[in-house]
């Protein structure tokens, strides 16, 4: 068996926390966290992981970080990992690409698979699977599991599907699971998708940019919050009424769909009257002339569905913002944006072109994309006793660098200081 050192593991002693009792509600996952799959625990009170190298495999490498569960992945190495084999990830897992040097983690190849990953949390870093990848394979895939939230993400260029939370049977499918604050964008050609949502166990879709995705974006059969979505440069489909042979319940309040040039339809189709739907302040702007003028959608235009006149009793959020207020923060936070990629860069300038630009891609090597790269890399800071805080973290908290507390909860607030950590990086 490898040991800690080689694999960039590292055991921890036992966490410390407020007294049994004092926390009357679930602890969020970290602050921001909304929605189904808010209360989302991650590896908190686990192991530390190290990634150290860009390797597909071995000891240090993001597949080998994510291959245990209970563990925080942390990052040495910023870059494109590129990977052959699929890499499903472990439950209870955070995996915390917030803490890269540079411009963070690109994972380039055949795409992640978090089906059964409970607990996940997963911030702050690119999945982009790409024409090598397997045909019928999405970006990111979760079949089944259960309170999983993923934030600031930017998923590109599935073969199937972009980001799919589907089980075929809404009945089987996963439970309490959040999309938010992340890009999902041009699945390619010649399915071009940017996701199925199929489960009845709930998922929130919040303050996502989907562009360049012919249809599906989403799909929904089941239970679903979307709120404040941007949908950009869909062809023949943005968001999907179901199936008629599911019952579906959804909110879906305060989206900008914008017309690019590849769009040909309306922002809603295929609805049926098992799609019972709460709709309102959901704008479409149609006319491609560089101005954000869009019209509110009229209740005819969602096609046919069953009006719920009082929105489902699904978890709040905190800021909902008016679809104007939705785009502009969009298009400045939306996916790995704490430093964003070349990519990210010219997709987000085709949504700002307001109608005049972007397109349907079947290969993202070819111009104007030309492959992932490059994504600058960097120095990590110090981590002496390799508990995931830089050694001057800790002595601005004063803690001690040479002695790993990472479970420990210094303030009795139920984050550990790791993920106080964590949470102060996302944030800078």
């Amino acid at each position: 068996m490898a040991t800690a050192a080689a694999t960039g593991a590292q055991a921890e002693p036992a966490a410390t926390g407020p007294a049994a009792g004092a926390q009357t509600e679930p602890l969020l996952a970290f602050p921001g966290a909304e929605g189904f799959g808010r209360y989302a625990t991650g590896g908190r009170g686990g192991t530390v992981y190290h990634v150290t190298n860009l390797d597909d495999s071995g000891p240090g490498s993001f597949r080998d970080a994510v291959s245990e569960p209970n563990r925080t992945i942390v990052f040495e190495v910023g870059g494109v990992i590129t990977i052959g084999e699929r890499i499903r990830v472990a439950p209870n897992i955070t995996i915390a690409g917030q803490t890269a040097p540079g411009e963070g983690i690109t994972i380039y190849g055949n795409g992640l698979s978090f089906t059964d990953a409970n607990g996940t949390i997963a911030r702050h870093f690119r999945v982009r699977q790409g024409i090598g990848g397997d045909s019928g394979t999405d970006a990111i895939t979760v079949v089944t599991g259960d309170t999983m939230i993923f934030d600031h993400l930017s998923v590109t260029w599935g073969r199937d599907e972009v980001f799919s939370v589907s089980n075929g049977d809404p009945a089987d499918g996963a439970h309490n699971v959040t999309i938010q604050n992340s890009i999902l964008g041009q699945g390619l050609d010649t399915h071009s998708a940017g996701g199925l949502i199929e489960t009845a166990g709930g998922v929130s879709l919040l303050r996502n940019l989907y562009l360049d995705n012919d249809i599906r974006n989403p799909k929904v059969k089941g239970v679903n919050q979307y709120v404040n979505n941007v949908v950009y440069n869909w062809r023949r489909e943005a968001y999907i009424l179901g199936g008629s042979q599911w019952t579906s319940e959804a909110n879906v309040q305060n989206n900008y769909f914008i017309a690019g040039p590849s769009t040909e339809t309306g922002p809603f189709t295929r609805g049926n009257e098992n799609f019972h739907l709460f709709a309102e302040d959901n704008y479409h702007d149609a006319d491609r002339d560089g101005a954000l003028d869009g019209y509110e959608v009229p209740r005819e235009e969602y096609t046919t569905v069953t009006w719920m006149e009082k929105p489902y009793p699904y978890p709040p959020v905190a800021d909902l913002m008016d679809p104007d207020d939705a785009y502009e923060y969009v298009v400045e936070h939306a996916g790995a944006s704490l430093n964003r990629d070349r990519v990210d860069g010219l997709l987000v300038g085709e949504v700002t072109s307001l109608g005049r630009k972007g397109a349907i891609i079947s290969d993202e090597n070819a111009p104007p994309i030309n492959g992932p790269g490059p994504v600058r890399g960097g120095d990590a800071p110090r981590d002496t006793d390799r508990d995931g805080m830089p050694d001057w973290w800790e002595r601005l908290r004063d803690l001690d660098p040479e002695v790993p507390g990472n479970n420990a909860d210094g303030d009795g607030d139920g984050y550990t200081d790791l993920e106080e950590y964590l949470n102060w990086r996302a944030s800078h």
